[in-house]
């Protein structure tokens, strides 16, 4: 067997998958209901930090700043944000 053979199965890898996708929404839930009057660059700043230390080799893309801006562009309204919580 070689070390790349290595790998997660299916079902881990969707549970880790789901499992990061919950913790994205959980850090833009939380975003949203309290920076709702803040910048793009401070939500940012709000989601890396929140999101860097529950993953290791933390690396933010696109999806990060897309978040970034519909926070910060009232995408997401304090109220719902509390409501899905």
């Amino acid at each position: 067997m070689e070390l790349q053979d290595v790998k997660w199965n299916g079902q881990a890898r969707e549970k880790i998958l789901l499992d990061a996708d919950r913790a994205l929404q959980e850090a833009v839930r939380e975003a949203a209901s309290s920076l709702s009057d803040a910048g793009k660059d401070e939500v940012y700043k709000f989601l890396y930090e929140k999101l860097k230390p529950q993953f290791v080799d933390f690396q933010p893309g696109p999806d990060l700043t897309q978040y970034a801006e519909a926070v910060a562009g009232g995408e997401f309204s304090a109220a719902e944000a509390r409501a899905e919580g």
